[in-house]
């Protein structure tokens, strides 16, 4: 005979049960669902800002970010965090602040001499006093050089042979092909494993633009962009991108404030001399401050290519969108850009930029670097870029013993 269940009992565990339904109903209790065991999304940098955030705050004034970050973060728990980071070395770029022998120069002073066209900028040439000892002087002019150790080509390709006696022969070539004359004694590109690497971080490229910064930012447009070559991969990703956030597109490509000379209308305070007719390349970083983003692409994802559009915008006070080399972390400094390949799509970026544009303190956070000293690999690839070439490649001219170096 079966028995019977206590009525007590019976009505505690009927209202238990009840219970649990309508904590279930009304989402108090979340029970795992089929979807549970899917991995997270590629970037849960969106998930870790909205843990941060309290109430969105759309600022304006970048030095009141600031002021939040060193209250609620500072620069000793940024270095903390970072500090794995820091001093390591990268493949990606040539160590030219280590050690160095200078038991290995041949030559005391050395000369190059800049043939043809070339996009290197004419204030490169100097008399430069590098490591050693060692004179450089590097010039376009052949009344200064008049028996160089090193003649530079770029744009044409050097002598096909030498001879005893001839300058050593040099060939840069700093596009993403990257391609050897067949030709040259000495390689320069952008790449470590090239015998002499030039990075387009430094100084040289800003040299007479005006470099007034705006510590305000706009709010109701977010992001900079400026493209006036219209490469169609390049073109296709910022449309898609730039359709989900407030922009102003400058340049030819995608233009939407009525012309590419606009960015003085817009921003008066960035007329660099009133006198004079204004270049686009004077105001650029002026423009740039005055938004939270600066959208890079590059023309070609390749690695090691990193190109000025990137450092323009850090050195804009802007926070980069970059697409672009598959190992740019080994180039910029720890936490600085927004590697808009590490997210599972378009839309979740552009989420996380309008969320990052509300949140003062994680805003700041990516303007750490520069205030607390946290450099990582940066330190390198500004010591490797072009402000630093004249003395890398005549340290290296003076090694083989220039003129003198033996015809293979």
């Amino acid at each position: 005979m079966m028995q019977l269940i206590p009525i007590k009992t019976f009505a505690i565990t009927l209202m238990l049960g009840f219970t649990l339904v309508i904590l279930f109903l009304t989402d108090f209790i979340e029970f795992p669902s089929a979807n549970s065991a899917i991995s997270p999304p590629k970037n849960s940098l969106l998930t870790t800002l909205s843990s941060k955030s309290t109430a969105p705050d759309p600022f304006r004034d970048l030095f009141k970010a600031y002021r939040k970050w060193d209250s609620q973060v500072g620069c000793d728990r940024f270095r903390e965090k970072h500090k794995e980071g820091l001093g390591n070395g990268s493949m990606s770029l040539q160590d030219f602040e280590g050690e160095y022998q200078c038991s290995k120069l041949k030559m005391k002073h050395v000369s190059v001499l800049v043939k043809g066209w070339t996009w290197i900028p004419d204030n490169l040439d100097n008399l430069y006093s590098c490591r050693c000892g060692l004179s450089c002087l590097w010039t376009k002019s052949s009344v200064l050089a008049d028996k160089p150790d090193a003649l530079l080509f770029e744009t044409t390709t050097p002598p096909l042979q030498r001879s005893d006696g001839d300058p050593l022969r040099v060939y840069m070539d700093l596009e993403a092909s990257r391609k050897r004359s067949g030709c040259e004694d000495i390689f320069i590109s952008y790449h470590a494993k090239d015998d002499v690497q030039s990075t387009y971080a430094g100084a040289l490229f800003h040299n007479n633009r005006n470099y007034h910064l705006s510590y305000t930012k706009n709010n109701d447009t977010l992001v900079y962009w400026s493209s006036s070559r219209c490469l169609p991969r390049r073109n296709q990703l910022a449309k898609t991108l730039l359709k989900l956030l407030p922009r102003h597109s400058f340049g030819k490509c995608l233009n939407n404030v009525g012309g590419v000379n606009q960015a003085l209308s817009l921003y008066p305070d960035c007329v660099k001399d009133s006198n004079e007719e204004p270049k686009w390349w004077d105001h650029i970083h002026c423009a740039m401050s005055h938004y939270k983003f600066v959208l890079a692409i590059e023309n070609t994802a390749t690695e090691s290519y990193v190109t000025e559009k990137l450092f323009y915008a850090l050195d804009s006070g802007a926070v980069p969108i970059y697409f672009g080399a598959p190992n740019v972390w080994d180039f910029v400094p720890p936490h600085s850009i927004i590697d808009g390949t590490k997210f599972s799509s378009v839309k979740e970026l552009a989420s996380f930029v309008k969320a990052l544009a509300n949140d003062p303190v994680a805003y700041a956070e990516y303007h750490a670097w520069r205030r607390c000293g946290v450099l990582g690999n940066y330190g390198k690839t500004r010591a490797t870029s072009l402000d630093t070439l004249p003395c890398r490649l005549c340290e290296i001219v003076s090694r083989k013993n220039g003129r003198n170096a033996r015809v293979r």
